[in-house]
C-alpha cells in the first residue's frame, strides 16, 4: 500500500481534498460582510471616538485575505464540481449568498478607500458590476423556475436585491451621482417588498428552522445600510426620512436583543454569521447618527454596540474554526 497517497481512513487523499472541496459552503461569504462591517465600524470608532487605528488595519487585512482566499476556493469548486454549485444556486435560501461574493468587495471598497483610493475604485466598480448581475439573476430565477414555497422566505432574501443599497456608500466618490441612485432605488424598493412579505411569513406560518433563525438580524441591515448610503447621497445632513430609516434599524435591534435567550440557546451553525454584518451596520449607522446630530447619546450607544459586535464576531471566529477542525463545514447539508 502506498501510504504516502492513503488516508488513516483507507481513503486516498485526492479523493479527501475532493470531497471537501465539492461541499465548500456559498456562505461562507457571509463571514467577510461581517469583518469587512467591523472594520468600517472601528474606522468610524477612530474618527469619532479615537480608537486606535491598529484593530481597524487588522481587520480590513484579515477581511481581504479571507475574501481572496474564499473566492480562490470557490472558483476551484465551480471548476470541477460545477454541479455542486448549480445545485446551490438552485437551492432557494442558498441562492442568495452568492450575492454575498459582491457584497464583501463592495464593503472591502469602502473599508481601503481613505487609505488605497485607486484600488477601492476598482474592487467598487467589479463590486457593482457583478451585484446588478447577481440581482438579475436572482430575480430571475424567482419569477421564471418552478414555484418557491412561502417557507423558503426568509432575511437571507435580502442580500441579493437589497443589497445593492451599499453602492452608494462609496459609488458617490467614484461615479455619476445617478449610478448610486440607481442602486439604491432599487435596495429600498425591494427592501419594503420583501420586508412585507416576510413579516407576514413570520406572523402567520411556521417558526424559522432553528439553523436559520439568526437570519432574522439581516432585518437589522437595510434601513442601517440604508440611512448610511442616504446620507451619503443626500449632502443635506439629517433629515426625516433619514431619521425614519435610523429609528427602524435601531428598533429592529431593541426587538431582537430582547430574544437574547432564545438565540443564545441555538447550536452553532454558519447560519450564525447572520449575527455579525447586521450589528456591525446598526454600530456605523449609530455612529453616524452621533456625527450628524452632535448629540453624546449615540455616540456613547455606538461604543457599546461597537464592543458587542466586536464580541460576538470574535466569538463566530472561534467558533467556526473549531468547527473546521472537527470536520463539522464541508459535509453534504
Amino acid at each position: 500500500m502506498n501510504t504516502l497517497n492513503t488516508t488513516q481512513t483507507g481513503r486516498p487523499a485526492a479523493a479527501q481534498t475532493a470531497s471537501w472541496l465539492q461541499y465548500f459552503p456559498i456562505a461562507l461569504f457571509a463571514s467577510v460582510l461581517g469583518l469587512a462591517g467591523l472594520a468600517i465600524a472601528w474606522m468610524k470608532a477612530q474618527q469619532l471616538l479615537g480608537a486606535p487605528a491598529v484593530v481597524s488595519d487588522a481587520i480590513r487585512w484579515f477581511a481581504t485575505l479571507i475574501w481572496f482566499s474564499l473566492l480562490g476556493f470557490y472558483l476551484a469548486k465551480w471548476m470541477r464540481f460545477p454541479a455542486a454549485v448549480e445545485e446551490e444556486r438552485n437551492h432557494p435560501v442558498k441562492l442568495n449568498f452568492f450575492a454575498a461574493i459582491s457584497i464583501g468587495l463592495l464593503l472591502l471598497a469602502i473599508v481601503w478607500s481613505p487609505s488605497a483610493p485607486a484600488t477601492a475604485y476598482w474592487m467598487w466598480a467589479a463590486g457593482a458590476g457583478a451585484h446588478l448581475l447577481f440581482t438579475l439573476m436572482t430575480i430571475s430565477i424567482w419569477l421564471f423556475r418552478p414555484p418557491f414555497q412561502i417557507q423558503h422566505l426568509t432575511a437571507a432574501w435580502f442580500i441579493p436585491t437589497v443589497g445593492n443599497i451599499i453602492v452608494p456608500i462609496a459609488g458617490v466618490h467614484f461615479a455619476p451621482v445617478d449610478i448610486s441612485w440607481f442602486f439604491f432605488s432599487v435596495g429600498i424598493v425591494f427592501w419594503l417588498i420583501l420586508f412585507t412579505v416576510l413579516v407576514y411569513r413570520l406572523f402567520f406560518h411556521e417558526q424559522l428552522p432553528g439553523k436559520l433563525q439568526p437570519t432574522l438580524f439581516i432585518l437589522i441591515a437595510p434601513p442601517a445600510v440604508g440611512f448610511l448610503a442616504y446620507i451619503a447621497l443626500g449632502g443635506n445632513g439629517l433629515d426625516a426620512f433619514g431619521r425614519i430609516l435610523y429609528f427602524t434599524a435601531l428598533f429592529l435591534t431593541l426587538l431582537l436583543a430582547i430574544q437574547a435567550r432564545r438565540f443564545l440557546r441555538i447550536p452553532f451553525f454558519l447560519s450564525a454569521w447572520g449575527y455579525s454584518f447586521p450589528l456591525a451596520a446598526i454600530t456605523i449607522a449609530t455612529l453616524e447618527m452621533g456625527a450628524q446630530s452632535g448629540l453624546a447619546f449615540y455616540r456613547v450607544l455606538g461604543a457599546g454596540l461597537l464592543a458587542v459586535a466586536s464580541i460576538v464576531i470574535a466569538i463566530l471566529l472561534v467558533k467556526t474554526v473549531q468547527a473546521l477542525a472537527q470536520g463539522k463545514v464541508f459535509i453534504p447539508d
